[in-house]
């Protein structure tokens, strides 16, 4: 199953997708301020054109499980989400990610990197959900 997995930021929101199979995860972009009409626009265009079976939203938990502000602007986010998409739209706890994709050398911009672990992380887990 084909997922696509955001690292939602008001400022930048990081896209990364996974192979058809649901097994490879790999960073593809990052939108600009997904809050507005020209940012939404891009998002849900980018989410047609890669035709994803279930789209994962990171959830940015404090260290102890909480929701804090930016884990309530998340959910608002993924809410609004669901409205405008057909496919599954699912929270998945991202704690870390960004500090991990800060550990990642490479060419590829950070937040699209976040959104390659959070993904990542979310693969393991189905699988192991399944078995």
């Amino acid at each position: 199953m084909k997922v696509l997995a955001l690292d939602y930021g008001s400022a930048r929101t990081g896209v990364a997708v996974s192979d058809p199979s649901g097994v490879i995860a790999r960073p593809l972009t990052v939108v600009e301020q997904v809050g507005t009409k020209l940012g939404a626009e891009r998002l849900l265009a980018l989410i047609a054109e890669e035709q994803p079976e279930q789209i994962v939203v990171g959830l940015p938990l404090t260290l102890r499980g909480e929701h804090g502000k930016q884990a309530h602007e998340t959910e608002a986010f993924a809410r609004r989400l669901r409205e405008r998409v057909t496919v599954p739209v699912e929270l998945f706890d991202e704690r870390l990610t960004t500090v991990l994709a800060a550990r990642t050398p490479s060419d590829t911009p950070e937040d699209a990197r976040a959104a390659a672990h959070l993904l990542e992380s979310f693969l393991t887990w189905s699988t192991s959900r399944e078995n």
